[in-house]
């Protein structure tokens, strides 16, 4: 998969992370923009999570949404 398949596809799932994590802003997900890490330090940061729940719940939204990074 090359960048521009990667940002389409995070184009394609910016609503369904807004949907599962509301406080997120746009602003967050303009600094995310598809880095998995960065939306693991977002959750940390908004929802006030230690990075093993924050981890937990991506990885699960990764397994029921069939997101690849």
């Amino acid at each position: 998969m090359n960048k521009d398949e990667v940002g389409g596809n995070w184009k394609q799932f910016k609503g369904t992370v807004k949907e599962k994590w509301g406080k997120l802003t746009d602003d967050d997900m303009t600094v995310i923009e598809g880095k998995r890490e960065q939306l693991v330090g977002k959750i940390q940061e908004r929802y006030g999570y230690a990075k093993d729940q924050a981890e937990k719940e991506v990885t699960d939204w990764e397994t029921r949404n069939d997101y690849r990074w």
